[in-house]
């Protein structure tokens, strides 16, 4: 049983001759976390557990230190953005806390590092009194755009100290 070959977001994306071999989008990192830029390789779908895909690396990367030929990745299909995205698990652990806006450039809707490694290299050490409700990262695919993450988990009204949020934030011009 191969549930992948009927998700609507990988439906036409695999090769005709090999029905599970899809072009997948690895990375080391995204453009804060490392200069390496990211590569499409061509992946074999071995496994899918709640929309995470397993699958095996077919050709070698040219310049990636992270992945191999043989080696096996996650990956996402996202909901916007080209091609399916290689995932950590440290990524996957982080995700359902935090929304992630489409990138102003191609449409990426997932990010290739972890919001708290993201964090750390934006942001100089806050207080231990404040909160960081969002941010804007540079697209891991484009580089050109810009993708904002926003927490999922605001502190209670009353331990916090934000202001009143409107519904509809200034930054946020597709709503």
């Amino acid at each position: 049983m191969t549930p992948w070959r009927d998700n609507p977001r990988l439906k036409g994306k695999f090769h005709p001759d090999f029905p599970d071999d899809i072009e997948v989008i690895v990375h080391d990192g995204g453009p804060h976390m490392t200069n390496h830029r990211p590569e499409n390789i061509w992946v074999r779908v071995t496994g899918c557990q709640e929309q995470v895909y397993t699958g095996t690396v077919l050709n070698q990367p040219y310049q990636l230190d992270r992945v191999r030929l043989g080696s096996t990745i996650k990956f996402l299909a996202p909901e916007g953005g080209e091609h399916p995205v290689m995932v950590t698990d440290k990524y996957l652990s982080e995700r359902d806390d935090w929304t992630i806006y489409p990138c102003t450039s191609c449409g990426l809707t997932e990010l290739f590092d972890a919001p708290s490694d993201l964090i750390r290299v934006l942001f100089p050490p806050k207080p231990e009194n404040r909160v960081l409700v969002s941010f804007t990262s540079k697209c891991g695919a484009c580089a050109d755009g810009v993708q904002v993450v926003e927490t999922k988990n605001f502190p209670d009204e009353e331990e916090s100290s934000l202001p009143d949020r409107p519904a509809k934030k200034w930054w946020q011009f597709w709503k």
